[in-house]
C-alpha cells in the first residue's frame, strides 16, 4: 500500500479518538498541559501496541504465500475490516449520543484508559488488515505517533472551546476515509485478478 493509503486509514481510525477526546475536553474547567501530554503519551503507546499486535496476529493467522486464493482471502478480510469500521463510525455519528456537560477540575486517567482500550480494539483490527495487505509495520509507526498526538490535542482543545458538537463530523469523515480505503483495496484486488 502507498503512504497516502496508509495515511487515509490511520486518519480514519484516529478520528474516533478525536471524537472521544473532544467529549472529555468539553468537561474540563482548564486544560492542564502536563495532563494533556500524559494523555498523548498514553494514547500513542496504546495505539502503537494495538497496531503491532494486530499486525503480528495477521502474520500468525495468515501466512502470505504466492497462492492467489490466500492473497484474495487476505484482501477480502481487509476490505471487510475497513468497511465494518466505517459503518461503526457512521452508526456513532447517527446515534449522536449526548453527554451531560458539566465542569470538572480533573478528568483523571481512568476514563482515558477505558476510552483508549475500546478504540484500540479497532486499531488492532486495522493492524490485522495492514498485515494482510503486506504493509510494513515500521512504515506505519510515524503515522500513528503523529495522528495520535494531533487528534488528542485537537480533540481536547476543540471540546474545551466548542463543546462536543464536532464529534459527529469527525466520525463521518473517519467513516468516509475508511470506506475510500476499502474501495481502493477492492479495486486493487479486482485488478490483480484480471
Amino acid at each position: 500500500m502507498s503512504w497516502i493509503e496508509n495515511l487515509l486509514i490511520i486518519a480514519g481510525i484516529s478520528l474516533d479518538i478525536f471524537g472521544a477526546v473532544e467529549c472529555q475536553g468539553s468537561l474540563v474547567k482548564k486544560i492542564n498541559k502536563v495532563h494533556l501530554a500524559i494523555i498523548c503519551g498514553l494514547v500513542t503507546l496504546w495505539q502503537l501496541a494495538a497496531l503491532f499486535v494486530g499486525h503480528f496476529l495477521s502474520d500468525w493467522i495468515y501466512i502470505r504465500t504466492s497462492e492467489q486464493s490466500e492473497m484474495f482471502l487476505g484482501h477480502a478480510i481487509a476490505i471487510v475490516i475497513f468497511f465494518g469500521l466505517g459503518i461503526r463510525l457512521m452508526v456513532k455519528a447517527v446515534k449522536n449520543e449526548r453527554i451531560e456537560e458539566h465542569c470538572e477540575t480533573n478528568l483523571g486517567f481512568k476514563r482515558f484508559v477505558r476510552m483508549v482500550a475500546v478504540t484500540s480494539l479497532y486499531t488492532l483490527l486495522t493492524g490485522v488488515a495492514f498485515g494482510l495487505l503486506g504493509t510494513s509495520f515500521l512504515g506505519l509507526v510515524a503515522f500513528i505517533i503523529l495522528f495520535s498526538v494531533v487528534v488528542v490535542v485537537a480533540g481536547m482543545y476543540t471540546g474545551y472551546h466548542y463543546g462536543f458538537e464536532f464529534k459527529n463530523k469527525a466520525y463521518v469523515i473517519g467513516a468516509v476515509l475508511l470506506w475510500i480505503a476499502g474501495v481502493d483495496v477492492t479495486v486493487r484486488c479486482v485488478m490483480d485478478i484480471l
